[in-house]
């Protein structure tokens, strides 16, 4: 696998929103499943539905096809988590691309969410699913999800 992401440029990833790492399941997985209460699939689509609706009136346009002026009128942030995603960026070596990106997912996790401000949580985990390819590269790197500017 990693022979196969080692062909890739940087600039080629930096263009996917999201990576996301998904392990083989084990065994648990299946004998634990009837015990779990999971969202349907179509209450799912319900929340997205609805998050894009809530971006169609707030914007006029899905989070998606935001330029970086729009994006900063419709996801501000607190400056601790401006803090926080400017260190990441750093510290990471993230692109301006991927700045934008993580600050776009925050903003759609957020609607998904039906919450209008996007909280330190929201930025944590967009981080969480845009870093993996820096942690892959750095095996001894913080987790972003325990990420502090402290």
């Amino acid at each position: 696998m990693q022979r196969y992401r080692d062909r890739l440029s940087g600039p080629l990833l930096d263009r996917f929103d999201l990576l996301v790492d998904v392990a083989r399941p084990g065994d648990a997985l299946f004998t634990a499943a009837a015990d779990r209460r999971e969202e349907s699939s179509a209450a799912i689509r319900e929340r997205v539905i609805a998050a894009r609706e809530r971006q169609r009136l707030r914007q006029g346009t899905s989070n998606s096809t935001l330029g970086a002026r729009e994006l900063g009128r419709v996801a501000p942030l607190t400056p601790d988590d401006q803090a926080l995603l400017v260190a990441a960026t750093h510290k990471w070596g993230l692109s301006a691309r991927a700045y934008h990106r993580v600050l776009r997912v925050a903003r759609s996790i957020a609607d998904l969410e039906d919450t209008q401000a996007i909280a330190s949580a929201h930025v944590a985990e967009a981080l969480a699913y845009r870093v993996r390819e820096a942690a892959a590269d750095n095996p001894g790197m913080n987790s972003p999800r325990t990420f502090s500017t402290r």
